[in-house]
């Protein structure tokens, strides 16, 4: 019996996100179902945090694209319209021989073997194809229009530390010359939330922000307030102590979300992000047309550390998931 080939890429109920594209066809971009009417939008909001997630700098890829997107509905005359906002990035600079070789020698730590798998070798291997952190660009998108529907909330993202350093640009540049990739924790805080935001169970604050942190390519732990941190402490150390009639708490333990629901302190939470696993470095792997093992190292241009480039996705994908929220409890409308 041949297996279901329908990928499912929409997020959301009421404020609903669909990423197309692959990261060497023609484009790809994003569809946002349910933006509300009345949201000041302009290209020049876009801006900051496309740049943020550019690559250029050292420890990411050399690969250069303009990244101009072209926003083909949903926006007029400064303002959401109502409709879809349907957003779209062309690909420019592709080598796509770089990857010629990778369904047949999958790389290790990447999704080539499983993609292959799943879709019988109909998947686009290029770049990896829908797989790529470049697929980002259109959830980077989402989450501006996200940051607008949530506000006076804010959201912030950080790097903390690389290849579990502190010293970012020196295990940067260790890696860069041993033709190896490191990883990285990110911190995100988000401050002014109100409290009574969210579902309990299945929808909970937590799962909903977690669902869409684990869509970023490379994102291996995601974890809030305390943490994994919490399995070591007594309940009368992890118990935050309320203080006000605001919901304020003396510690902030549970990373302001109780039940599932925000609970008026800053929601606090750390994204763990796996080393890239396209390296310079050799490594023995498996050959599937040969059945052989052999020497093995990844041509290509790909980032030696993509935590450097996720703080900001991280921001999106956990604003996208408050602003469903927001957007359902609003029944759909928005104020300016």
């Amino acid at each position: 019996m041949r297996r279901n080939l329908i990928k499912m890429n929409s997020f959301g109920r009421f404020f609903r996100v669909h990423i197309f594209g692959e990261s060497h066809g023609n484009g790809l971009g994003v569809c946002i179902d349910g933006c509300p009417a009345g949201i000041p939008l302009s290209a020049n909001d876009f801006s900051d945090d496309l740049l943020r997630r550019k690559s250029g700098a050292k420890g990411t890829t050399p690969r250069l694209e303009s990244d101009e997107p072209e926003f083909l509905s949903g926006i007029y005359n400064g303002f959401s319209t109502g409709a879809p906002v349907a957003v779209l990035f062309r690909n420019e600079n592709t080598r796509s021989a770089d990857y010629r070789n990778f369904s047949a020698v999958p790389r290790p730590g990447h999704a080539d073997f499983t993609a292959n798998k799943k879709f019988y070798g109909f998947n686009d291997p290029r770049g990896g194809g829908h797989f790529s952190g470049r697929i980002t660009l259109g959830l980077v998108v989402a989450g501006v229009i996200a940051k607008k529907i949530i506000a006076p909330a804010n959201v912030f993202a950080k790097l903390l530390t690389v290849g579990g350093s502190s010293d970012i640009h020196g295990k940067i540049d260790e890696a860069i010359s041993e033709r190896d990739s490191v990883g990285g924790l990110i911190q995100c805080t988000v401050s002014n939330l109100p409290a009574g935001l969210g579902s309990p169970f299945f929808d909970g604050l937590e799962s909903v922000m977690a669902h869409v942190l684990f869509s970023i390519p490379g994102v291996k732990g995601v974890e809030f307030g305390a943490g994994f941190a919490a399995a070591g402490m007594k309940g009368s150390e992890h118990n935050d102590v309320f203080i006000s009639t605001s919901g304020k708490t003396l510690t902030n333990n549970a990373g302001g979300i109780n039940g599932g629901i925000s609970n008026g302190n800053d929601i606090t939470l750390n994204v763990a992000v796996k080393p890239t696993a396209s390296i310079g470095k050799e490594q023995s792997t498996f050959n599937f047309e040969t059945q052989q093992i052999e020497i093995f190292k990844a041509e290509g241009r790909h980032d030696v550390c993509i935590a450097l480039r996720v703080p900001v996705i991280v921001e999106a994908a956990v604003a996208v998931a408050i602003a469903d929220f927001v957007v359902t409890e609003n029944n759909n409308r928005f104020t300016v």
